[in-house]
């Protein structure tokens, strides 16, 4: 099964969930504390799933990173007058 199929499934079961929650506010009413902690419980479950389901869509189609492209023509060699080289320090001094 697919991640889309899992979630598919775990929404329906939240569904069927919400449905059996109103069949039995239906029957002891709806405003004892536990039906109202239920009732929020449920409320978190399906909050949850979306949440998941959004973390779930963005990880499947990953965002490819934009290409750089580097040109093959040497680089202007104006640009390392005055700069050291790595390890060896500047090029009038020596190396300690």
């Amino acid at each position: 099964m697919s991640v889309h199929d899992d979630i598919t499934s775990v929404q329906r079961s939240i569904d069927d969930l919400y449905r059996s929650l109103g069949r039995l506010e239906h029957q002891l009413g709806s405003g004892g504390l536990e039906m109202r902690r239920v009732r929020l419980d449920a409320d978190h479950l399906r909050e949850s799933l979306a949440l998941l389901r959004e973390a779930a869509d963005t990880r499947e189609s990953p965002r490819r990173p934009d290409l750089v492209t580097i040109s093959d023509t040497p680089y202007d060699t104006s640009l390392w007058v005055g700069s050291d080289d790595e390890g060896l320090g500047a090029r009038d001094r020596h190396a300690p």
